[in-house]
């Protein structure tokens, strides 16, 4: 094999080199510049006589289907953006919250807003991802951001205000902490009365806002850690398992054991 076939790059790809190089060559130099191929250079691939390169190539075409599904998918989940980036505004921020259906454990909400046009591939409703999945996206989303930032209700004012209220005091308080302040807030299904910035409330916003999206994520995963951490202090509760949520479990473990200082009062355990 020459030395030029062996430093042969994904878009260099010709029938010559193609046919010298080896399967597990060509495979190594395509990895990670699948897009970065002509549909000439992806032709060719499918058509080599090596049934390794043909199963290659169609694991590239599989690859390229599944990243214009994405873009698209991103794209529709980034409506409301657009249509405020077309109005002017550079700073929308999204807000979702976590923890309104558990036992125990606090209310948390995020509130995060990007460059305008940014997207991440795999932002979604946190629901519809894996922890696993929620925690790369999380650090992801961190790092891009512009600014994001989380706020709690503590179980005692969840008792004292009610959850819908705490989860108003929660949000606010993340918006408060973001710098430079947002100029427009996208909310899952509310509105912030004692903000005063211009708003929108999207009825199940986090499937259908990209920056709410990106808040819930930001959300569940913080309360996730910090559900955690209370295992670690009430090890007997299972809060690392059910992160405070009324299963069967839980509900047993508070008739033998009684509540924590972390359970919420107004809460009913049937």
């Amino acid at each position: 094999m020459s030395r030029r076939s062996r430093h042969v790059s994904g878009n260099q790809l010709t029938p010559e080199n193609i046919e010298k190089n080896t399967v597990a060559r060509l495979s190594s130099v395509i990895r990670g510049r699948e897009e970065g191929l002509s549909a000439e250079t992806l032709s060719l691939l499918e058509k080599d006589p090596r049934a390794g390169v043909r199963s290659l190539a169609g694991r590239v075409r599989r690859k390229l289907t599944a990243a214009s599904l994405e873009q698209d998918r991103l794209e529709s989940l980034c409506r409301y953006e657009h249509e405020l980036w077309n109005r002017g505004f550079t700073r929308i921020a999204g807000l979702d919250e976590a923890g309104a259906g558990p036992l125990a454990g606090p209310l948390v909400a995020a509130a995060v807003f990007f460059p305008p046009g940014l997207t991440i591939p795999g932002v979604n409703d946190s629901k519809k991802l894996s922890s696993g999945r929620r925690e790369d996206l999380a650090q992801t989303i961190k790092e891009k951001a512009v600014s994001w930032a989380t706020g709690q209700a503590s179980p005692t004012e969840i008792d004292e205000i009610n959850i819908y209220q705490a989860g108003l005091l929660a949000m606010q308080r993340a918006v408060e902490k973001l710098f430079p302040l947002p100029e427009y807030l996208l909310i899952d299904a509310r509105r912030l009365g004692k903000i005063n910035l211009p708003q929108t409330a999207i009825i199940r916003g986090d499937s259908k806002s990209f920056t709410i999206a990106a808040a819930s994520i930001l959300a569940k995963t913080c309360r996730d850690n910090l559900m955690l951490e209370l295992e670690k202090k009430y090890p007997a509760y299972g809060f690392a398992k059910h992160k405070g949520y009324p299963t069967l479990a839980h509900r047993e473990t508070l008739q033998r054991l009684g509540p924590t200082p972390e359970h919420r009062r107004s809460f009913s355990v049937s």
